[in-house]
Order: C-alpha cells, then sequence, then structure tokens
C-alpha cells in the first residue's frame, strides 16, 4: 500500500489527525520537500510521529520512483508532503504508475495555498489557472513567457493570477526576484500585462502564526525588503467591490 499523507502549509502541527494516525501506520516513511518548502524540521515531524523519516530528493521520486513502489508492493509505504498531495503533478505521475502495477493507494489531504489564498480576501473561484516563476537557470536564461501568457490570459476574463515561487534545495525565491523576472518579459513583449503601476498582492507565511498580506503597485511592493519565507503573488483580475475593501487594509 502506497499512502499520499498530505502536511498542510506551515508546520509539523498543520497535519491532520487522520494524516497523523496513517503516518504511525505504516512501515516506512518517506517524505519531499522540494515542491514545498515548510516552515520546520524534519526533527520534529519524527518527534511528533513517533517514527523515523527518510528524505526523497526529485530523482529519487521522479527518476527512481521505482524503488518506493517495489516497497509498497509488500509493505505499508507513506510518503509525507508539504501542501495537500496532489497539488504537485510530481505525486500524481507516481500515483498512477502504483496504479498501472496494481498496488493500492491512498491519500490524506490537507491544506494548501491553492485554498489558502481567499485569506487575502480574493473571491476563491475567481482565480484562473496559476504559474510557478522558475529559477532563470532553469530556463537556461531565457524568459519563462508561459507564465507571462498565462497571467494574460487570465486578465483578459478578469481573472486573478496566483503566481507559485520556484524553490530549489534550501533556496527559496524571493518576492523580489519573482516581480523583476515578470517585469523582464513586460520590458520584452510589451503587451501591458504587468507595469511598475499595476497593483499586486503578496502573501507569505501562509498558515503561521503570523502570515504577511500586502497590497500595492509593483514599485512599492518591489522596493519592500520582505523575508527570506515561502510566500506567492498573486496578480488581481477585476476586483468586486468586497475583495477591494478587503485589501484596503493591506495596502502599503
Amino acid at each position: 500500500m502506497l499512502y499520499f499523507i498530505s502536511l498542510g502549509l506551515s508546520d509539523e502541527k498543520d497535519i491532520s489527525l487522520k494524516g497523523l494516525e496513517v503516518a504511525r501506520e505504516c512501515e516506512l516513511l518517506f517524505a519531499e520537500f522540494y515542491t514545498t518548502k515548510l516552515q520546520t524540521e524534519k526533527e520534529k515531524i519524527e518527534k511528533l510521529i513517533g517514527k523515523k523519516i527518510e528524505i526523497l530528493s526529485r530523482k529519487d521520486l521522479e527518476e527512481n520512483f521505482q524503488n518506493i513502489l517495489n516497497l509498497a508492493k509488500s509493505k505499508k509505504v507513506g510518503i509525507l508532503v508539504g501542501g495537500d498531495a496532489f497539488v504537485a503533478t510530481t505525486h500524481l505521475a507516481l500515483k498512477l504508475e502504483a496504479m498501472k502495477q496494481g498496488i493500492k493507494t491512498k491519500v490524506v489531504h490537507g491544506s494548501s495555498i491553492i485554498s489558502a489564498v481567499a485569506e487575502t480576501g480574493l473571491h476563491i473561484y475567481k482565480f484562473g489557472p496559476c504559474v510557478t516563476i522558475p529559477f532563470p537557470e532553469k530556463t537556461k536564461g531565457k524568459l519563462p513567457e508561459s507564465v507571462y501568457e498565462v497571467i494574460k490570459m487570465n486578465k483578459a476574463r478578469g481573472l486573478h493570477t496566483l503566481c507559485l515561487l520556484d524553490i530549489e534545495d534550501e533556496r527559496l525565491m524571493k518576492i523580489n526576484e519573482g516581480i523583476k523576472i515578470l517585469l523582464e518579459i513586460e520590458e520584452k513583449r510589451r503587451e501591458n500585462v504587468l507595469s511598475l503601476e499595476s497593483e499586486v498582492v503578496v502573501f507569505a507565511r501562509a498558515g503561521s502564526e503570523d502570515p504577511l498580506i500586502a497590497f500595492g503597485k509593483v514599485k512599492d511592493i518591489i522596493e519592500k525588503n520582505f523575508e527570506d519565507v515561502p510566500a506567492v503573488i498573486i496578480i488581481p483580475g477585476l476586483l468586486h467591490f468586497t475583495e477591494k475593501e478587503f485589501l484596503e487594509f493591506f495596502k502599503i
């Protein structure tokens, strides 16, 4: 049996009671933190569950996944995942491979940034497709224009765009870094999708005791010295009057 166990948004306390119960029943526990970076440590999760956890790399899960599946054929194997397990397509791909090989799977869902963004006051049903802004080295120096295309499409429909920021090992893309990449694409494309006068929403430390929400013009946001913490950028579409009223509380 292969279990996908969601850890939630912030720290080890975000795991659900069901997730905790299932994790304690597993004979082998693995965890991956390259799709979502939690504000906790492996040791704290191990202490809560009462079991040792082996950390998986991207290569372990995307290239050498058969090793995990072989173990799941005869043992209860759990994979701990930040956020909600199936927001990252990597885990869906692993579930698909398991099903093809006749291995039973179960998922324990958890809190995710996809729904948590509603804390900003933006209506969740007004979000279009989301994007991830990648580190420049991942695109070999080329600007990720597909990100720009999605934002452009969403804005044309009056929809908000959730921009996830890239993660690489212990490195988190900074808010300012993500915005600068978008501005570089705008400089090249010049289709008026984003400018220094555009208003954006920043949401950091979601699910923690001190979440940060900021709303303002790009030129003001980019000058702020945000901490190096998990964060997202939201490019608003057409705002409902209640969304505007909500965002005024976070204006900078």
